[in-house]
């Protein structure tokens, strides 16, 4: 049982971390990673900076305007 405080601590920091970044909108690359080594083994993953930039293109469309 003593291992088990720790390690749930931790899942609850990364976990607590995770939810604060997706309430704002701001994209998971840790996430991206592990889905992309677990999946697409054979596929180099973006960078963090075009896995950004291709997030904010896909929220907010990519520079074209909209009303609401």
């Amino acid at each position: 049982m003593a291992l088990a405080l720790p390690e749930a601590g931790r899942y609850f920091a990364r976990s607590l971390k995770q939810s604060l970044r997706l309430m704002v909108g701001l994209p998971d690359y840790d996430a991206y990673l592990s889905h992309m080594s677990a999946t697409h083994p054979g596929q180099p993953p973006m960078s963090y900076e075009a896995f950004f930039r291709e997030r904010l293109e896909a929220r907010y469309g990519g520079g074209k305007g909209r009303c609401c």
